[in-house]
């Protein structure tokens, strides 16, 4: 099965398969969302720690390494990598969005020079790569994103990153309703359960993006 036909929610059951992408480098960026330390971090118990062991074996196995080849075959094609991070700009969190301090999973309290608050090392900027710091779930919502993305004349913007039902799922349509083109690259992105991860992805499909493997985005833009 291919992205022309994978990951149909019932809307798009029937719908024809879509065109050939067409993905110009000069128009085009790659972002990171949200793959931070804090994710990665042990959880407060064993029984935690074991519910969410396959997300951690997720992120391990399949998106760091994933994203980090995708990274630098960007890098390599001369392609914009941008990265977007959760940190609060006051230490006690107030300028968080409301759904940032929403108590529970969500109320991340993440001052920007925290250590939760960085990028993992495996996938950390490189010198002279666009960081974008947000307090909210969107990457383009809580920051000068989309001016910077205008500036820069980028029209398709590939996601990637966690978690695929929250922030990633919030870009995903901001960037839609600004009239981007979107494509969410499903094995570098991961949710809490891997049933999340695909619900959102048939959810979004089709209508605020298209969702392709890794392998079918290089092979759409010609990257080794």
């Amino acid at each position: 099965m291919s992205w022309k036909t994978a990951y149909r929610s019932f809307y798009y059951t029937h719908a024809p398969e879509p065109e050939d992408l067409s993905l110009p480098h000069a128009e085009t960026a790659l972002l990171c969302i949200d793959v931070q330390n804090y994710g990665l971090a042990p959880r407060p118990s064993a029984a935690e720690q074991a519910r969410w062991a396959p997300f951690f074996a997720r992120m391990q196995d399949v998106v760091i390494p994933n994203l980090r080849a995708l990274q630098e075959s960007f890098r390599n094609g001369g392609i914009d990598v941008i990265h977007a991070r959760i940190a609060c700009l006051l230490d006690d969190g107030r300028d968080r969005s409301l759904s940032q301090k929403m108590p529970g999973w969500n109320d991340l309290l993440m001052p920007k020079s925290s250590e939760q608050s960085q990028i993992v090392p495996q996938l950390a900027p490189r010198a002279g790569e666009i960081v974008v710091t947000k307090t909210t779930d969107s990457a383009l919502t809580g920051t000068n994103l989309r001016l910077v993305l205008a500036n820069m004349g980028i029209r398709n913007v590939i996601v990637t990153g966690i978690y695929t039902d929250q922030c990633v799922s919030s870009t995903v349509r901001s960037l839609a309703d600004e009239s981007f083109n979107v494509v969410v690259v499903e094995d570098c992105c991961a949710a809490g359960t891997d049933e999340l991860h695909a619900r959102e992805l048939e959810i979004i499909n089709m209508i605020y993006c298209h969702v392709l493997s890794s392998a079918e985005l290089r092979a759409v833009m010609g990257l080794g």
